[in-house]
């Protein structure tokens, strides 16, 4: 009779997930991820690789998430509030998992690089307003330039690093009001 199965894929990636949260990085490691299972490391590599192997399933998790999270935005009379919907969607996301939205936006190497498929469809949200707000042919530019914008806010709120007082929910509405408004084409 085989030996029961001890843990799953699935408890692995999530118990990967919160190392990455609490811990860091650095701590993930398929040791600490066994030790949160509940089984011996060697255990681990029946059902994933190597480290790197890991990494990349949290980072395709965490884009599976994040896609999640735009689509269920819903779509406002006016673009540019849909916009507005979208990137405070994105930041509250930034803020639950503030460990992997850095791991999504960090500059991988190959083995851990996410499947492009998995990034243009959590892009899908962002590219379609930006379609909506300037038109198909300038969307990708727009998207572009939404993201660079929201991520730029977010990292820094995330570091800690507006340092000269001032109301930070203030200022993502303010980008966010201006920002739409330099996309929005004129009638």
């Amino acid at each position: 009779m085989p030996t029961p199965e001890r843990t799953s894929l699935e408890a692995i990636v999530e118990a990967a997930r919160d190392i990455l949260e609490s811990q860091g990085l650095a701590q993930l490691t398929m040791q600490a991820v066994a030790d949160r299972v509940g089984v011996r490391a060697p255990s681990l590599y029946k059902r994933v690789r190597n480290r790197d192997a890991l990494v990349l399933l949290v980072t395709e998790a965490t884009l599976l998430d994040l896609e999640e999270h735009l689509h269920a935005v819903p779509a406002a009379p006016d673009p540019r509030e849909t916009l507005a919907d979208l990137l405070r969607a994105f930041r509250a996301f930034a803020h639950a998992r503030p460990a992997a939205y850095r791991l999504i936006f960090t500059s991988s190497p190959g083995p851990t690089r996410p499947n492009p498929a998995r990034l243009a469809r959590a892009a899908a949200p962002v590219l379609q307003i930006a379609a909506e707000l300037v038109g198909p042919a300038e969307a990708l530019e727009a998207a572009r330039m939404i993201t660079a914008w929201a991520h730029g806010f977010i990292s820094m709120e995330l570091a800690a690093a507006f340092n000269l007082g001032g109301d930070v929910d203030r200022a993502f509405e303010y980008g966010m009001a201006h920002l739409a408004a330099a996309l929005t084409k004129p009638a």
